[in-house]
């Protein structure tokens, strides 16, 4: 009988542990036809992404709060695979292993935003963001 007693500790740790789970970053890709973006945004800051077109061309996106946002110009875009990297700082701390000299004197900290990295990509077809069925390579 003395097990029913530890099971509001046990169920308060589960619960613990679980919301903090739900809380780690896990950004998760979105779009409508001209817009590519990101939901599940929790903890992440000063995030850059970068997206290279078809053709090469590199467009960079920055948003010091929030999902940075890739509009498609439909006049220039051309019709291909869109790859993206997405970085960001999550609010987690993490200890800098080689600190160096950076000119704040007795204001340098030896902590700094543990880093968030994304790769992926997207389909434009006849001018907008689509989703394919599934994205496959030809063996010819």
């Amino acid at each position: 009988m003395r097990i029913f007693r530890y099971i509001p500790i046990i169920a308060t740790a589960l619960t613990t542990s679980l919301a903090g789970m739900a809380q780690a970053a896990d950004p998760v890709a979105q779009h409508n036809s001209t817009a590519f973006w990101f939901v599940n945004w929790l903890g992440l800051t000063n995030a850059t992404l970068d997206v290279v077109s078809p053709q090469g061309e590199v467009t960079t996106v920055f948003a010091a709060s929030g999902t940075p946002v890739f509009e498609l110009d439909r006049a220039k875009a051309m019709d291909g695979v869109y790859r993206y990297e997405l970085t960001a700082a999550t609010d987690k701390q993490v200890k800098v292993v080689n600190p160096m000299n950076n000119g704040r004197g007795d204001l340098a900290s030896d902590m700094a935003a543990e880093s968030f990295y994304l790769t992926g990509q997207f389909i434009v077809s006849r001018g907008v963001i689509t989703t394919p069925d599934e994205m496959t390579e030809d063996d010819n």
